[in-house]
């Protein structure tokens, strides 16, 4: 009898697996059809538009191309604008997915600006190449790179800089069009540094916020008094921090400030948001006992705010990886000439916006779960602390004229985050043994070790060390993104490189 119930567990068990793996397949093939859907109407649109404009046909396959470059950038890049707060429960993902798919488009449309660079940081001299038609090929074959290098990233798990993949793409397409000369190699080197500064400076900008929370708040005798006294201060930080890095980032293409100004502003809103905040802290704190999450909840409003600004920013910048090659290959048809700033037609707009919006809707999930879940255990106060650092990391960089990613920020300040809490935690176990019950299962863990001390003392002593020496970041990750960081630009360029050479074999 006992062996036909394993068989029939088995079965069951084989059974279920089965179903999810289809029920995944199934959702895979819808997402899948959807996007194809949208490169079609972009397709047809574009046709009905200019459909007796000379190369109309080339016009159409870079409209599709666009829009794919969109959809990637909507399924990679914007996780680290939301990936936090979803991590914290903040946020829930579908609240997520709505507020950042409608962000982005909004920074997209209304902030993306009327003229954009067609040749991403002045990687290439425009003016070596011999004619519009190889510009047009080569703008073409990096659009088409940059966004495969996303799928690719997407698919894998990595959140990767969109403008590098798209620098990487310019790159590659300009040598195999020119040579190795049209590269300006002094910009290449200042990207290859922000390889290195923007992680470290967006982790420790992070750390710091978050050892500051744990030592004035956290690790105090009343939690509650601290909080009231500290968290007005630093939502005002925040607030005053993303009103300089909105209109650093956010509006400059529609509201151009000089620098003292926007200091001024910010002072400003910190200041008039320092009051009527303590106020609330006030009131949302009046039952409050002084436990961790109580105090965590505090963060959770900011959070969501920022989430959503953090998302209006780099729409209004991030679209023109995708509209940028997609623009100076219209303006070269249009004109017959090079350009290297062109205007931007309503509808590559329309393309740019609506294909974030889906990308990230449709496939941006996964990278939110792998920046929100996967590399630290987050909770509002630590993504409070990363979505800080996301905008004080760009206007300290931007000050002391260092090249940033957002993307590597973002990525480092959960890492900064991780590897304080381990730190930390190692530092407390040192110092207050008996915390060990608080770790792994708690009671269970200890338990386990104290039978163990009976049958061999020293195999308890070594389960005790690595049970006090708990990683609290996952390696692994930390391995996979770096070597995806490190690799984008010259994957880029060599499919960039790949793709002119097919370009211009079939146009020839």
């Amino acid at each position: 009898m006992s062996v036909k119930k394993t068989a029939l567990d088995k079965d069951l068990r084989w059974q279920k697996r089965m179903d999810a793996g289809m029920g995944e397949t199934a959702s895979i093939s819808a997402k899948l059809g959807l996007a194809l859907v949208f490169l079609l109407a972009c397709s047809a649109f574009v046709a009905f538009q200019m459909g007796g404009v000379p190369q109309s046909g080339f016009l159409i396959a870079a409209a599709v191309i666009g829009g794919y470059m969109a959809l990637n950038i909507g399924a990679n890049d914007v996780a680290n604008n939301v990936g936090p707060a979803v991590g914290s429960k903040a946020l829930t993902m579908v609240g997520a997915l709505l507020i950042a798919a409608v962000f982005e488009a909004a920074g997209a449309i209304i902030a993306g600006g009327d003229v954009v660079s067609t040749i991403k940081n002045g990687i290439i001299d425009p003016a070596r190449m011999p004619d519009p038609q190889t510009f047009v090929w080569a703008m073409m074959a990096a659009l088409l790179a940059a966004a495969l290098w996303l799928n690719l990233a997407t698919w894998v798990g990595a959140p990767v800089s969109t403008t590098h993949s798209i620098v990487g793409g310019v790159m590659g397409a300009g040598m195999a069009a020119v040579g190795i000369d049209a590269v300006n190699w002094p910009t290449m080197g200042t990207i290859a540094a922000s390889w290195v500064i923007s992680p470290v400076l967006g982790g420790l900008i992070a750390a710091g916020f978050l050892a500051f929370i744990k030592f004035r708040i956290l690790y105090t005798d009343d939690r509650v008094a601290a909080a009231r006294k500290w968290v007005p201060i630093l939502v005002g930080v925040m607030v005053s921090a993303f009103t300089m890095y909105l209109m650093m980032k956010g509006i400059k293409k529609i509201w151009k400030v000089e620098t003292p100004v926007v200091i001024a502003i910010g002072i400003a809103a910190f200041v008039i948001t320092v009051l009527p905040v303590r106020k609330a802290v006030f009131r949302a704190s009046a039952n409050m006992t002084g436990r961790r999450k109580e105090i965590a909840s505090l963060f959770r409003v900011p959070l969501v705010v920022s989430a959503a600004l953090l998302s209006f920013a780099h729409g209004s910048n991030d679209v023109a990886n995708a509209i940028g090659p997609l623009a100076a290959i219209v303006s070269g048809i249009n004109s017959g000439e090079i350009v290297t700033s062109a205007p931007i037609p309503i509808w590559v707009m329309v393309i740019g916006a609506i294909g974030i919006a889906a990308g990230l809707i449709l496939f941006g999930p996964k990278l939110i779960k792998t920046v929100g879940t996967q590399i630290t255990k987050l909770d509002p106060i630590r993504a409070y602390t990363v979505a800080l650092s996301a905008a004080l990391t760009v206007i300290v960089a931007s000050a002391l004229g260092l090249p940033v990613s957002s993307t590597h920020i973002a990525v480092g300040a959960v890492f900064g985050v991780g590897f304080l809490r381990e730190s930390l935690s190692h530092r407390r176990r040192k110092i207050n043994p008996p915390m060990l019950v608080n770790v792994g299962n708690g009671d269970q863990a200890n338990e386990h070790i104290e039978a163990l001390r009976q049958i061999d003392p020293n195999e308890a002593k070594k389960a005790e060390k690595k049970l006090r020496k708990r990683l609290l970041v996952r390696r692994n990750y930390a391995f996979t993104i770096a070597t995806a960081w490190v690799v984008t630009v010259p994957a880029g360029a060599f499919l960039g490189a790949l793709l002119f050479f097919t370009i211009r074999g079939i146009m020839l």
